[in-house]
């Protein structure tokens, strides 16, 4: 893969293995190499495959292969979530000592009906945060948020501030099916591979300020955070949801490199590449983050594949 880099930038891409490689998360992959290279650093990818029912047979393969075919070629061992459930349970036990985390036996339902609305949904109204009620057992386990404003200073955002008990309430940091969760998985992953800077879909934004509070919680570092603008499609869903998320075109990449690269709002490049090795030499060295919008795109199918006129 890459040669290795006296520099600590250390930067990550970690999709899910749901599907094929769509466009919207070709921007993110694009943005955080692009960063990381114009840095020295160097830029990992692990699959994130905690929820193996979700998870597509093959896609990590095909998401991987895309990815080279874009030459976007990762530093060290691609890693995957489900072989670090070891590392997860640690943080969970270190949270329990520390009574940061309780059991709870809500359903859904049951926090659909007595939780307050809040941003993504209903804010866990704290039912068991004193103990589980009589007759019930556990089926989750959750993380004790303080009332704190948890701020955080993104790249791209600006200053992002979230009343934590107020607009999330106590976070899930292990599922009722068994799986850890996202939150708890991500931040251990980051920590646990030395990453120095996230640059990431803005749909994971709002996770930030809970993630940065969860990493207080565990004693971990937190690494810079850049969140690029989403890709819409022409419906104004995110890209994944969307019929435009078509799968990107592996044998013919240049179209959507270009593309990503204006919608990344770079320096159009000097000359027409002649190849994706050849896009990478004239596009690294004019890498500028602070050129990067922080609004959405909303464009179609046919858009993705298309370079803007230069």
């Amino acid at each position: 893969m890459g040669a290795a880099s006296s520099s600590s930038y250390r930067g990550r891409f970690a999709p899910s293995p749901t599907g094929p490689l769509h466009f919207g998360s070709l921007l993110a992959a694009i943005g955080s190499f692009a960063d990381a290279r114009a840095h020295q650093g160097r830029w990992l990818v692990r699959i994130e495959d905690l929820d193996s029912n979700r998870a597509v047979a093959g896609a990590d393969h095909a998401i991987l292969s895309t990815l080279e075919a874009f030459g976007l070629y990762w530093d060290e061992t691609v890693v995957y979530q489900s072989q670090r459930q070891a590392l997860y349970q640690h943080a969970l036990e270190q949270l329990r000592q520390a009574g940061l985390s309780y059991p709870c036996a809500c359903t859904r339902r049951e926090i659909a009906a007595r939780g307050t609305p809040g941003p993504e949904g209903p804010i866990y109204p704290g039912t068991c945060r004193a103990g589980l009620p009589p007759n019930r057992s556990a089926r989750s386990e959750r993380l004790r948020i303080d009332d704190v404003a948890q701020g955080v200073s993104d790249a791209i955002q600006g200053h992002i501030l979230q009343h934590l008990a107020q607009d999330v309430g106590d976070v899930v940091l292990r599922r009722a099916d068994g799986f850890f969760a996202y939150q708890l998985a991500v931040v251990v992953d980051d920590a646990e591979q030395g990453i120095h800077q996230v640059v990431r879909g803005a749909d994971l934004l709002a996770s930030t300020p809970r993630q940065v509070y969860l990493q207080r919680c565990l004693g971990l570092p937190q690494p810079a955070y850049a969140h690029l603008p989403l890709v819409l499609g022409e419906d104004g869903r995110k890209l994944s949801k969307s019929l435009a998320a078509a799968p990107v075109d592996p044998r013919n990449p240049l179209p959507a490199l270009e593309r990503a690269w204006c919608l990344l709002g770079q320096t159009p490049l000097d000359a027409t590449p002649s190849d994706v090795d050849d896009f990478w030499r004239q596009a690294i060295p004019g890498w500028d983050l602070g050129r990067v919008p922080k609004d959405p795109h909303r464009i179609g199918a046919d858009e993705a594949l298309t370079p803007a006129s230069q």
